[in-house]
């Protein structure tokens, strides 16, 4: 928009600027610290962007959209902050908010991750300590999609396993990420093979005027990073960072993690942006890692009571992966109410797994399991988006997917004394999804969403086609009601079709590739109420019915899909059948108030139910139906004022944040301890009728966090430190069972940890 109008208000005399013919402004010599922006343009609405942080040792780069009023025969104005309750996306109509960089970087626990961020918000919840996994409304992990750059791909974690969307440590580095959303149902239509929630992460652009630097070492990893201009001209600029475990070093130090073995990892992250060409604008964009971990049970120091988060108990095992994502995009402008995007990716997933088990006198290995299991996958998406009207938006799209698979895994057979054939599996198919959405503004305080996807897996040529639609409706000045439908469908992890059975001939059968698509629907009703500039309040209510869920079909019992994916692997019979059911309902409340004057908090409260029928077809609730979630997120930051230039007066802030999260526990299936006279040794049977019927106790943990941050002349320098688990609360894990004795034992999450960081932007 050329002759946009932006200032910073309460400053004397006024700074401020007007965009150009390309939309773009700048603003200099500002004070360093917090400063809010508002800008205007005739026919569309204000928009206040409060609390915008500036440091000494970086320029701020910002991409501001405003939107378009539907009544302009009047003069009105409607200012409006920016609201983290709501997304970027603006078809999403409930479950959504956008969340910030900063936020991964604020809030106490977090370790600048963005799943542990999520985790605070209200209908989510963590499976533990060891894992980042995102548990939406009682879903399974797996149920989540993760977005990169417009982009659908694997699991972002390390040590990333098939089936599974989490991992001990996230490859996602927050200082690349710009404003980006986070949805827990009824999304958008451009949205697909999902059925319980959207991440759909975005980078932000280098610096185009400056090169920068920045260096980093904290719990993630130790990091440097750069950007700047490749064409100051044409704006065009890059942007790289590279990361490398830093845990084996804090193992040195004497820090003890909570597990058996330290998690060696690295990753690269880059985005090339050419925003002027004479073909439109191009982006190039990459995220890449690997990792490894050995655990050996053979070598566990007993002495240490060292705990296995991420082993088994009994098993030597080491484990790889590595994740790549590689991908450009393409933007053309028609005209300036019509625009394309075109994104052309390539992506690459490997798990390996080597698996020993141990003989309970003197610990002699046993081969058990072996796997290398990986996926190949070219990504292509197409949309157009047209807006027709100040009342009328349409977008159309398509994304098609060739996935390529090389899977073998073996299991190792004491009676025939060899490795027998569990998945083996070289091949390709396609998934096929399109979409259409309409957004229609009746007025500026009444909007409708409808849309529909289409999803086809041509593998066993399943398809569904799924209505989508959401109003909002502002009636009140500051109250806001929404409600939204969605179908959503999902193909099983890959692993679930190649599973192969042995026949009593020698040969081997797939009985699990006519497996049809995971459905669910969503109802959600929304209430929102802005109490005032700074205060939120919103509660959802929603209704979640699961069908089509794939349960065992040899033989009556509690195993169903939608138990699986918060773990290193997903496990399922070799005989499956989709007659499975599932149900989730809630209430939740956020309460919120945003940072203003150096003082925000958060709460979040989730009260739920969870359950399923398997085979059996009586009703249990799901391995992760915790019944509740509450969270609590406070922090104040203080500037600390310097004698110096009256520009320069506030250059240092300190700052505390805290944050409380008391959950329900984990679900488990009671067991009864039997002996085996002839082996010698005890075993446990669990009672499937009574599955996932008990609980540990409540989860609860404090962490608490402190930073000092120092703007120089020339650089921003930030000291913290994190008190994890800050009383050392002993929440479980899961429990052990000792063949010898019969005796059960707790296995911890991980205790208090204090976690040094040092950050420097130059």
């Amino acid at each position: 928009l050329f002759g946009a109008n932006i200032i910073i208000p309460g400053t004397n005399p006024l700074i401020g600027a007007i965009t150009d013919i390309d939309g773009k402004f700048r603003l200099e010599k500002i004070p360093v610290g917090r400063v809010n922006l508002k800008i205007s343009y005739l026919g569309y609405n204000d928009v206040i962007l409060s609390n915008i942080s500036v440091n000494s040792g970086k320029e701020l780069v910002l991409n501001i959209e405003l939107e378009a009023k539907v009544i302009t025969s009047k003069e009105v104005v409607i200012s409006a902050n920016k609201d983290k309750t709501e997304s970027n996306n603006k078809m999403a109509t409930v479950s959504s908010r956008m969340f910030t960089v900063e936020e991964t970087g604020r809030y106490a626990g977090s370790w600048n991750d963005v799943s542990k961020m999520a985790a605070n918000y209200a209908g989510v919840s963590a499976g533990s300590d060891a894992r980042n996994d995102i548990i939406i409304r009682g879903n399974s992990p797996s149920g989540l999609l993760w977005r990169f750059e417009g982009t659908d791909i694997p699991n972002p974690n390390h040590f990333a396993a098939f089936g599974t969307t989490g991992g001990p440590v996230s490859m996602l580095n927050n200082n690349l990420l710009a404003n980006s959303d986070f949805m827990t149902g009824a999304f958008p239509s451009e949205y697909g093979n999902a059925v319980s929630g959207v991440f759909d992460l975005k980078m932000r652009n280098g610096n185009n005027e400056k090169y920068e630097f920045l260096g980093q070492i904290g719990f993630n990893g130790c990091e440097f990073g750069a950007e700047g201009p490749i064409s100051k001209k044409n704006g065009a600029s890059f942007l790289i960072n590279y990361r490398y475990s830093t845990l084996v070093l804090f193992d040195k130090l004497g820090m003890d993690f909570g597990t058996a073995g330290i998690p060696y990892y690295q990753d690269l992250s880059f985005k090339i942006n050419l925003p002027k060409t004479k073909l439109g604008s191009f982006t190039l964009f990459g995220l890449g890692g690997k990792s490894h971990i050995d655990i050996f049970d053979s070598k566990k120091d007993t002495a240490k009571k060292t705990s296995n988060l991420i082993g088994w108990e009994g098993f030597d095992l080491s484990n790889a992966s590595a994740v790549g994502v590689t991908g450009i995009s393409h933007t053309l402008f028609f005209n300036k109410t019509t625009y394309s995007k075109l994104i052309i990716a390539a992506t690459y997933h490997n798990f390996t797994t080597s698996m020993d088990s141990l003989v309970i006198v003197g610990k002699t290995k046993t081969p058990y399991y072996r796997n290398n299991f990986n996926e190949y996958k070219l990504f292509g998406s197409l949309f157009i988006n047209k807006k027709i009207s100040n009342h009328h938006s349409v977008r159309i799209g398509a994304i098609v997917s060739r996935m390529n698979f090389n899977l073998i895994d073996s299991a190792f057979s004491q009676s025939d004394n060899k490795f027998l054939t569990l998945t083996d599996y070289n091949g390709s198919t396609y998934l096929i999804q399109n979409y259409l959405e309409w957004q229609y503004k009746i007025t500026d305080n009444l909007t409708f969403n409808p849309g529909i996807h289409y999803l086809y897996f041509v593998f066993n040529k399943t398809n569904s086609l799924e209505p989508r639609m959401g109003i909002k409706w502002a009636f009140a000045p500051k109250q806001t009601i929404s409600l939204a439908y969605g179908l959503h469908s999902q193909i099983l992890p890959v692993t679930v079709y190649f599973n192969q059975v042995r026949l009593p001939d020698g040969t081997y059968k797939r009985n699990n590739e006519n497996m049809k698509l995971l459905q669910s629907q969503h109802f959600v009703l929304g209430y929102d109420w802005s109490i005032s500039e700074n205060m939120r309040l919103k509660t959802e209510t929603y209704y979640q019915l699961i069908s089509d869920v794939s349960v065992d079909g040899n033989n009556f019992n509690d195993f169903s899909i939608l138990n699986q994916g918060a773990n290193f692997g997903v496990w399922t019979p070799d005989t499956l059948k989709s007659n499975g059911t599932g149900i989730n309902y809630g209430l939740e409340l956020t309460l919120e108030r945003f940072l203003n004057k150096g003082l925000y908090f958060l709460f979040t409260s989730s009260l739920y139910e969870s359950k399923y029928k398997g085979s059996d077809d009586i009703e249990h609730n799901t391995a992760f139906a915790g019944n509740y979630a509450f969270n609590l997120l406070f922090g104040k930051e203080i500037v600390l004022k310097n004698k110096g230039k009256k520009e320069n007066k506030s250059v240092n802030t300190f700052a505390v944040d805290l944050k409380t999260n008391y959950i329900g526990g984990q679900r488990y299936t009671p067991s009864t301890t039997y002996y085996d006279t002839l082996n010698k040794y005890y075993y446990e049977k669990y009672d499937g009728k009574r599955a996932f019927s008990l609980k540990y106790k409540d989860y609860f943990r404090v962490d608490l966090k402190i930073t000092f941050k120092r703007n120089g002349k020339r650089a921003t320098q930030e000291w913290a430190i994190d008190f994890s688990n800050l009383f050392d609360i002993k929440n479980i894990l899961n429990e052990s069972f000792d063949k010898k004795t019969g005796q059960k034992t707790y296995n911890y999450q991980i205790g208090r940890l204090i976690i040094p960081q040092y950050k420097i932007i130059f």
